[in-house]
Formats: C-alpha cells, sequence, structure tokens
C-alpha cells in the first residue's frame, strides 16, 4: 500500500506544470488593454520573475498551486495582482486587478 501511494504522489508531481519561461499577456481593463510580458522563474510553489510592459519593468512574485496561478508587481500606480488558471503548461487565463487603472481579465500564451 505504502508503495502505491508514492508511486502516485510521485505521478501527481510529474505532471504538475512547470510555467517557467516567456508569456505573452493580452489584458483588458476598463482603462483600456495592453499586451505585456512577463518571464517567469517557478520553484516548487514560488514563483518569481520580470514584468515588461506599458508600465516599465518590475519584479514579480508569487505562487503556482496545481493549475492556479497568482502573482503581482508593483510600480508607480500601486500593485497589479493577477489570479488566474493553466490550461496546460503553454496557457493561462484569469482575472487582473490594477488599482486605480481599474479591473479586467487576462488571457497568456507561453512562448
Amino acid at each position: 500500500m505504502r508503495t502505491l501511494a508514492a508511486f502516485f504522489f510521485s505521478a501527481v508531481v510529474a505532471l504538475a506544470s512547470d510555467i517557467s519561461g516567456k508569456w505573452t499577456f493580452n489584458v483588458v481593463l476598463d482603462a483600456g488593454s495592453g499586451s505585456p510580458t512577463f518571464e517567469f522563474k517557478q520553484d516548487g510553489e514560488k514563483l518569481t520573475g520580470q514584468y515588461h510592459g506599458q508600465l516599465g519593468e518590475a519584479d514579480v512574485t508569487g505562487t503556482v498551486k496545481g493549475d492556479k496561478v497568482e502573482f503581482s508587481f508593483g510600480g508607480s500606480g500601486g500593485t497589479a495582482k493577477y489570479s488566474g488558471t493553466l490550461d496546460g503548461s503553454t496557457k493561462m487565463k484569469g482575472t487582473v486587478d490594477y488599482g486605480e487603472l481599474g479591473k479586467g481579465t487576462f488571457t497568456a500564451t507561453k512562448n
């Protein structure tokens, strides 16, 4: 029984998506839209990276738990918060809150 449980745990870990790499986003807010890029590095559930877009560049921090992704970065207008769901290891979609710039949605594709 213990061997079977270890096998299933190993299979789940092996199937977990690693989203490390460059992603292109399509973001639609109340105030307009944009196509920022993110470079992510995933280490277990920990997510770090870099935002490149209309607001300049910023460090990104967040988490990946199963197919759920949450990350944020700070800028001159406050903190932008993303919350999304992975569709495999190359697509994600979700919601975003850019503070004063408004709330909206995003879709993203790994390059």
